[in-house]
C-alpha cells in the first residue's frame, strides 16, 4: 500500500511534468501544498467525479489559482472527466487545461481564479448561500443543504485589500461551514515575504472572529486531518488552518525560494526531483496502484446516492418546498416572472406610483423591486453602506445577520470589491440571482469582480446609481465621467442606463432574463417619463428604438441614453421648428442593440443619415463608432465640479438649445 506522501507527490510530479511540458506555470505551489490536497480531498472532502454538478456537493475553490496544475492533478487523480491527455496539454491551445482555472471550461472548477483574493472572497459568498438556503429549506431530520465550503490561499491572497474585506464579514456573519487553509510558505515572485509582509495573519483573522488553527505541519498529513477535524468541530465561527508549508517541496536545489514559483524547474532539477521524491515512473504516467489510491468515484457515488435518497424522503414529506428548491438550484425562472415582469412594466408605463410627476431611476428601481421580488424568492439583495441612497432595499427585504440567515438582504458595509466577489460566490454555488447597489464612481473598487462575472457568465445585477454630474454637489470626486465606456468595454457585460421609470422597469427584466452579468446605471435626479407607443415599449429590450420620430425622412439622428434623453427630445421639437427632421433614439443598452439583426439595427440608425449627435453625460470616445467621424458628441471631455445640476448640465451643455445648434450645424 503507497503511503500518503507518496500519493502527495504524484501531485507534485504531475505538477512538474505538467510545468515543464508548458515550458511555462507555477510548479512552487502545487508541489508545496500537494499534502494539504491530499489531507482534503482523500478525506473530508464530499464530493463526486461523476456528477460535478450535484448540488449538495462541498465547494473547493483554489485562491491561488496559479497553482492551477494542483487542481488539475486532483480532478484527474480522482476520476472526474479530465484525462492523462488534458494535462498533458496544459495550458496549450483549446485544452481543458489552461494556466488558472476557468469555470465552465474544466469539469469539478468551482470558480475562475487567478486574481490573487477574489477566490477566497467568492468562498464566503458560497458559504452564506449554503447557510441561506439551509435555514429556507431545511426540516427536522432533513438537513436538504449540508456542505461545507473550503478554500486553499496563500501569501498573495492575504496581501491583496480584499481578503481583508472577506475577513471581516465573514467573521461577522459566523459562517461555521468556511474552511480556509493558509498556504504560509513565506514566498512570492519578488523573495521573502516577511520584508513587505509583517502581518501576524492568525491575530489578524482572530480578531475578526474567526476559529484559528495555528501552526500546523503543512507536510504531515496525521496533523492536517486533525486540524480539518477541529476546524469541522467549530459551527459558530469560519475557521483558518494555518499551514507551514515548504514551496517547490520536493525540489533539492530550488524549493523554499522564489526561484520555483513561476517557472518551469529546467530538466536537470525534474530529474533530481524524481530522485529525491523516489518517483520512478515516466512522466505522465500513473502508477495502478497510486491511481486506485486516488479514486474517489465509487465513495462520491455513495455519497450523492444517499443525499438523492434524502431529497426523495424530502419531496415525499415536503413536495412543494423540493420542487421549489430543485427549480432555484436549476435556474429556472419561476411560473410567476413573467407576469411580475409584465405587471412592472406596465406600472412603470403608467407613472405609478407617481402618475403626474417623473422620478429618479434610482428610485424606479426600487419600485420595480418591489414589484417583482415576491415572484423571485431567489432574488437576494445589499449594498456598499448605501442601502438608502441607491434603492436596493425593497418592501420584501429583510436583513441577513450572524443571527439571522434567513433574510434576502445583506449590508456590505463599505466594501465594493467584496460585495461584487461574494455575489460571484452566490451565483456559482446556485440558488440566488444576487444584487447589489453602489455609485457608479465607485464601480472602479468592484471592477475586477464584475470582471469575473463576464468571464464566467455570471447572472449578477449591479445597481449604480447617482450616474452623471447629474448628482450635482458631491463634486468631480463622485461624478462618474469615464465609467460608463469602461464597463462598456467588458466583453459580456450589459450596461443599461435607463431614461425613465418604464425603461428601469424593462432593464430589470432583462437583467434578470439575461444569461450574464448587467449593470443598471440610474440616476439620483428626476426624469419624467416619456410618452410611448406599445411597439416603442415592446423595442425598449432590443437595447435602441426611435423614441421621438419625424414627419418624413429624417435629416439627422440624436442618440441618447439616461438623462439626457430629455434634452435630446427637447432638440428634436426645436430643430422642427427650424425645419430639420430629427428623429431620436433612445439607447438604454448599447450591447443589446449591437446584438440585434443587422435590418433592426439598419431601420433604427438608417446608414443614409449621415447627420448624427449622440448626447450622454460621460465619457464622449465610445460614441463615435455609432455617429462617424463625420457625426458629433455632446459628452464630458473634462471632469465635472461641484454645483447645483442644472448648473453643471447648462454648462457642460446637455440643454436642448445646445443639441439643437450641434445638429443644425452639421446638417447645414
Amino acid at each position: 500500500m503507497r503511503s500518503r506522501k507518496e500519493l502527495a507527490n504524484t501531485l507534485r510530479i504531475l505538477a512538474v511534468d505538467a510545468v515543464e511540458r508548458a515550458r511555462s506555470g507555477h510548479p512552487g505551489a502545487p508541489m508545496g501544498m500537494a499534502d494539504m490536497a491530499e489531507a482534503l480531498w482523500r478525506g473530508a472532502l464530499r464530493h463526486n467525479p461523476g456528477n460535478p454538478r450535484w448540488a449538495d456537493r462541498d465547494r473547493f475553490v483554489l485562491s491561488n489559482g496559479h497553482a492551477s496544475m494542483l487542481l488539475y492533478g486532483l480532478l484527474h487523480l480522482t476520476g472526474y472527466d479530465l484525462g492523462m491527455d488534458d494535462i498533458r496539454a496544459f495550458r496549450q491551445w483549446g485544452s481543458r487545461t489552461p494556466g488558472h482555472p476557468e469555470y465552465g471550461h474544466t469539469p469539478g472548477v468551482e470558480t475562475t481564479t487567478g486574481p490573487l483574493g477574489q477566490g477566497l472572497a467568492m468562498a464566503v459568498g458560497m458559504a452564506l448561500a449554503e447557510r441561506l438556503l439551509a435555514a429556507e429549506f431545511n426540516r427536522e431530520g432533513f438537513p436538504l443543504v449540508n456542505h461545507y465550503t473550503y478554500a486553499f490561499a496563500g501569501d498573495g491572497c492575504l496581501m491583496e485589500g480584499v481578503s481583508q474585506e472577506a475577513c471581516s464579514l465573514a467573521g461577522a456573519l459566523k459562517l461555521g461551514k468556511l474552511v480556509v487553509f493558509y498556504d504560509d510558505n513565506g514566498i512570492s515572485i519578488d523573495g521573502e515575504v516577511k520584508a513587505w509582509m509583517p502581518d501576524d495573519t492568525p491575530e489578524r483573522f482572530a480578531a475578526c472572529g474567526w476559529h484559528v488553527i495555528r501552526d500546523v505541519d503543512g507536510h504531515d498529513g496525521e496533523a492536517l486531518d486533525a486540524a480539518i477535524t477541529l476546524a469541522r468541530s467549530v459551527q459558530d465561527k469560519p475557521s483558518l488552518v494555518c499551514c507551514k508549508t515548504i514551496i517547490g517541496y520536493g525540489s533539492p536545489n530550488k524549493s523554499g525560494s522564489a526561484d520555483c514559483h513561476g517557472s518551469p524547474l529546467g530538466e536537470a532539477e525534474c530529474a533530481a526531483t524524481r530522485i529525491l521524491l523516489g518517483w520512478e515512473a515516466e512522466p505522465f504516467v500513473i502508477p495502478e496502484d497510486v491511481r486506485a489510491a486516488w479514486d474517489c468515484r465509487a465513495r462520491g457515488a455513495e455519497l450523492e446516492a444517499a443525499w438523492n435518497d434524502l431529497h426523495a424522503r424530502y419531496a415525499a414529506s415536503y413536495p412543494e418546498l423540493a420542487a421549489e428548491f430543485d427549480r432555484r438550484m436549476a435556474g429556472n425562472a419561476p411560473e410567476a416572472w413573467a407576469a411580475a415582469a409584465a405587471d412592472a412594466i406596465s406600472q412603470a408605463a403608467a407613472g405609478k406610483p407617481r402618475p403626474d410627476k417623473g422620478v429618479a431611476t434610482r428610485i424606479a428601481s426600487r419600485n420595480t423591486l418591489d414589484v417583482i421580488a415576491p415572484a423571485l424568492p431567489e432574488l437576494f439583495g445589499g449594498s456598499a453602506d448605501l442601502t438608502g441612497s441607491v434603492g436596493t432595499w425593497h418592501k420584501h427585504s429583510e436583513r441577513v445577520t450572524g443571527e439571522n440567515p434567513r433574510g434576502n438582504y445583506l449590508s456590505y458595509g463599505v466594501r465594493e470589491f467584496l460585495m461584487g466577489a461574494m455575489m460571484n460566490g452566490m451565483a456559482l454555488h446556485g440558488g440566488f440571482l444576487p444584487y447589489g447597489g453602489t455609485f457608479l464612481v465607485f464601480s472602479d473598487y468592484a471592477r475586477g469582480a464584475i470582471r469575473l462575472s463576464a468571464l464566467m457568465r455570471q447572472r449578477v445585477v449591479w445597481v449604480l446609481t447617482h450616474d452623471s454630474i447629474g448628482l450635482g454637489e458631491d463634486g468631480p470626486t463622485h461624478q462618474p465621467v469615464e465609467h460608463l465606456g469602461s464597463l462598456r468595454l467588458i466583453p459580456g457585460l450589459r450596461v443599461w442606463r435607463p431614461c425613465d421609470a418604464l425603461e428601469t422597469a424593462v432593464a430589470w427584466k432583462c437583467a434578470v432574463e439575461q444569461d450574464g452579468p448587467s449593470c443598471l446605471v440610474l440616476t439620483r435626479q428626476a426624469v419624467p417619463l416619456q410618452e410611448r407607443s406599445a411597439g416603442q415599449i415592446e423595442a425598449v429590450a432590443r437595447g435602441a428604438y426611435v423614441i421621438r420620430d419625424c414627419e418624413g425622412e429624417p435629416e439627422a439622428l440624436i442618440l441618447a441614453t439616461g438623462s439626457e434623453v430629455e434634452p435630446a427630445v427637447a432638440a428634436a421639437e426645436l430643430l422642427a421648428e427650424r425645419g430639420l427632421r430629427a428623429r431620436v433614439v433612445s439607447m438604454p443598452c448599447c450591447e443589446a442593440f449591437d446584438a440585434q439583426p443587422a435590418a433592426y439595427r439598419e431601420a433604427v440608425l438608417p446608414s443614409s443619415v449621415r447627420v448624427r449627435v449622440a448626447v450622454e453625460a460621460g465619457a464622449a470616445d465610445a460614441w463615435w463608432k455609432y455617429v462617424g467621424l463625420d457625426g458629433a458628441v455632446v459628452g464630458m471631455t473634462s471632469f465635472g465640479a461641484s454645483a447645483p445640476a442644472g448648473k453643471l448640465f447648462d454648462h457642460f451643455g446637455f440643454t436642448p438649445a445646445h443639441v439643437a445648434d450641434t445638429v443644425e450645424r452639421l446638417a447645414r
